[in-house]
């Protein structure tokens, strides 16, 4: 049986692709290790409502800003009214103790994925004061319409 040249070309093309597809799906698999897009912090997601900072989430300021501790639990965020001062750069630490969730706060640029087993972490400023909302943009359930939080940025004293 005869081939011609172009179809040799084009069936040795679509094996080395199919080759290549197939190592890429390979290495990824298991040589490269998945993590979240953002700050890659593990944490035990059984013992994070007992043993870790997110037992009491909420704000805290020291001299170089405000961190926010935020537990993203199924349909709801702890704490549900975040209060922070307006021109100062805040830190938010979000996890979740049960599926995939978002945190995004709404109007800015704050956007990331909380996975159970990773702390994500993602800084921001709010010049003026204001109200935002937060809202989890991963689909996490039956709920999942209902998962949201305030921001109040206000002056600071």
């Amino acid at each position: 049986m005869n081939v011609d040249l172009y179809e040799r070309f084009w069936m040795w093309t679509a094996t080395v692709l199919l080759v290549a597809f197939v190592l890429a799906i390979v290495v990824s698999a298991t040589v490269s290790a998945v993590h979240p897009p953002s700050h890659t912090e593990t944490i035990d997601p059984a013992r994070v409502r007992t043993e870790s900072e997110f037992a009491h989430p909420g704000v805290f300021e020291d001299e170089n800003g405000v961190t926010v501790v935020v537990l993203a639990a199924l349909y709801q965020f702890t704490p549900q009214t975040i209060r922070v001062p307006a021109g100062r750069p805040v830190r938010f630490r979000v996890t979740s103790p049960d599926v995939l969730h978002g945190f995004q706060i709404v109007g800015t640029n704050a956007n990331i994925v909380v996975a159970p087993g990773y702390v994500s972490e993602v800084v921001a400023s709010f010049p003026e004061p204001g109200e935002y909302l937060i809202v989890c943009n991963e689909y996490c359930g039956l709920s999942h319409h209902l998962m949201q939080a305030k921001l109040l940025v206000e002056n600071a004293p």
